[in-house]
């Protein structure tokens, strides 16, 4: 591969010293050298300074930057991105709660080095004991990116994780600031469908990143509430008509549609709070919509008439689908 190309790492964390040294050292052993370790501290209150002041004295890789105000999660990211150097080639987040395995680095430069037309580039993740990605076609070569996206939209194969299951053109990053978009609910998702519709996509068919599900994880403090259906949800009824022929849209967004009213309406008749109502309102807000009662009662109504016939079968849809969801598209 000759000279090996600079890696931008950026890990910004708050409050997450219980797995903060393992997310460092994990970074710190990988088996590809030539990187920066950007790792930015958002106020913690838990000992997590402390933590990465030790690694940071141990390596000259690392750079720690202190945040003086209290920042929110999205806005953090963006800001700890813009810190990246400008001789970096490919730019790496690893989420404060999760980490890397030693090959990571290396096998995705190695894919990005296929073709100067790739800007993003995925591999499995394994979320808690479930690796995800399982259905992506095999192929040697680099994907176009529109055709990734249509495969997602088609068929839910899901295989851009979170930010710390992809690794990015750095260009990309330093080209377009804020890189995530803090009005959305689902901005790593809404960042790489953007990406797609310029550039290729390169895929490692292996297991390289660990993300944590533990409830109070930067993913897991949301997931009551359901956060896959309506980011699934939005991003076809935003994006859907860029990747897909005019049937294949309508088509994709009239089946998403029911299949995410489904998920309120086994909300509804698990008489879930208002913070669930509150969530999903505030997200389809970002797409010009609300919640609409009448379809809505239409699919409690289908629920209950299901019930009627098959009261085991609906009961266990009824309380394990949250958690089949979950699984199926994240």
């Amino acid at each position: 591969m000759g000279e090996q190309p600079l890696v931008s790492v950026v890990t910004p964390f708050h409050n997450t010293s219980t797995f903060l040294a393992e997310c460092i050292e994990s970074v710190l052993a990988q088996d590809y050298s030539t990187f920066e370790y950007i790792v930015v501290d958002n106020c913690s209150t838990d000992g997590g300074l402390g933590i990465a002041e030790f690694y940071a004295r141990r390596d000259s890789r690392i750079r720690l930057i202190r945040r003086p105000v209290l920042l929110s999660q999205v806005q953090n990211y963006n800001a700890a991105l813009t810190e990246i150097s400008p001789e970096s080639k490919y730019c790496k987040i690893v989420q404060a709660d999760d980490f890397i395995f030693v090959e990571c680095l290396r096998l995705m430069v190695e894919a990005f080095e296929q073709s100067e037309s790739i800007g993003l580039v995925s591999a499995y993740d394994l979320k808690a004991n479930v690796v995800r990605g399982s259905g992506f076609p095999y192929r040697k070569s680099p994907f176009e990116g529109k055709e990734v996206a249509r495969l997602y939209f088609r068929s839910g194969v899901y295989i851009f994780g979170s930010p710390t299951t992809v690794m990015y053109r750095s260009s990309l990053v330093r080209d377009s600031q804020p890189f995530f978009n803090e009005s959305l609910l689902h901005e790593d998702t809404e960042k790489c469908l953007q990406i797609l519709k310029e550039w290729d996509f390169g895929f490692v068919y292996q297991v390289l990143a660990f993300l944590r599900t533990y409830s109070e994880s930067i993913s897991g403090a949301v997931r009551h509430l359901a956060p896959n259906a309506l980011d699934r949800y939005i991003l076809v009824q935003r994006h859907a008509s860029v990747f897909l022929n005019e049937n294949e849209a309508q088509e994709n967004k009239k089946l998403e549609r029911r299949s995410y009213y489904r998920v309120l309406a086994h909300a509804a008749l698990r008489f879930r709070d208002a913070t669930f109502w509150q969530y999903h309102e505030e997200g389809l807000k970002t797409i010009g919509e609300t919640i609409v009662r009448s379809y809505l009662v239409l699919q409690i109504v289908r629920e209950l008439v299901e019930y009627l016939a098959n009261p085991g079968a609906t009961a266990r849809r009824l309380f394990g689908y949250g958690k089949k969801r979950s699984n199926l598209w994240r």
